[in-house]
């Protein structure tokens, strides 16, 4: 009897083994959502992350996101004393990097113009030269700096908007995290910006499409101008005018604002997608790209060897056209 009993307990033991490392065999797990835009995030795992991913979320809202206004930003745009987290320090280097390199025509604190131009976070207001140029002095990423914990303005009217790089910047965050955990597989979009390593379920490279850029405010066309292989750790952001924007009396104004002008950037780039090391450098850059143009992105381009592009844009005869780095080739097919 005795040996009977051991042996029945043997067997449960080895059956609880065998089920406990059937539970931690690795499958692709999908999370998906909507907070200010829909997210879409797949990974090969052993478990479950998705309270960690909407941690994450959480962690980049309480620190950049100008709409809440208990976050760290907003509380910055209040001129109130408050010390930053690593989170807004490492994104607010990064965008000014960005800036010198754009000299100023990608500059985050072109929030107010933003505001002005009804894209931000407050209304439309009369708009007119002088309104244009009186805010424009007090805009411009060179007066404003980073001492220690604490942000410091040139002048207190100054705000900060990071909404060109949200997205980007939160792909990131999911994309780091899943490296913490040394997750080989996997897909962050959040916007439609996106992270991607590896292969997806079916042992494919993650396959990313570029939207034609056709005016569709509601988000609704599905056409596809180019597919994206991603054949490598890399971030990919799109930016264009085709779907936020407003016509007032017959003109089209669109969101990207060139901050040295205080007007909507009115270049020939319809969309541009850039492909970079990271997210938060692809969103930055392409926000770039629509504000200076064809002919001044190809030229950032050889002071940029680390990103790629994908542009859609209408040639000096009016038609619309594309062009692409060449080292955006490997990625337009399998």
């Amino acid at each position: 009897m005795k040996h009977s009993f051991r042996s029945i307990t043997w067997l449960v033991m080895l059956s609880i083994l065998l089920l406990s490392g059937c539970q931690h065999e690795k499958q692709y797990f999908e999370v998906s959502g909507m907070t200010h835009t829909p997210y879409h995030v797949k990974y090969e795992y052993s478990q479950s992350l998705e309270k960690e991913i909407k941690a994450e979320f959480a962690n980049y809202y309480h620190s950049l996101n100008p709409f809440d206004s208990l976050s760290i930003i907003s509380q910055i745009n209040r001129n109130e004393e408050v010390e930053v987290d690593s989170l807004f320090a490492f994104t607010f280097r990064k965008v000014m990097q960005v800036s010198e390199q754009t000299n100023g025509l990608f500059d985050v604190t072109c929030a107010p113009l933003i505001n002005l131009w009804g894209f931000g976070f407050s209304k439309r207001d009369s708009i007119t030269q002088q309104v244009i140029d009186s805010i424009r002095s007090f805009v411009g990423y060179q007066k404003i700096r980073l001492e220690g914990s604490r942000v410091v303005k040139d002048d207190p009217r100054m705000l900060l908007n990071f909404s060109a790089v949200g997205d980007g910047g939160i792909c990131d965050l999911v994309a780091r995290l899943f490296d913490r955990h040394n997750i080989q597989n996997y897909m962050v979009e959040v916007g439609g910006e996106v992270v991607a390593k590896g292969v997806n379920a079916k042992g494919q490279h993650w396959r990313i499409g570029i939207s034609k850029p056709v005016d569709d405010p509601a988000g609704m066309s599905q056409e596809l101008e180019q597919i994206l292989h991603l054949k490598q750790r890399v971030g990919v952001a799109t930016s264009g005018d085709y779907r936020n924007f407003y016509v007032k009396d017959g003109k089209k104004y669109a969101h990207t604002i060139n901050p040295t002008t205080g007007y909507p950037a009115d270049q020939d780039i319809l969309s541009a997608t850039i492909i970079a090391p990271d997210c938060l450098t692809a969103d930055a850059y392409a926000t770039a790209f629509m504000v200076m143009g064809s002919a001044a992105a190809r030229q950032l381009k050889e002071q940029v060897p680390e990103i790629e592009y994908f542009i859609i844009f209408t040639d000096e005869h009016g038609n619309y056209a594309t062009e692409h780095s060449p080292g955006m080739e490997p990625y337009l097919s399998e």
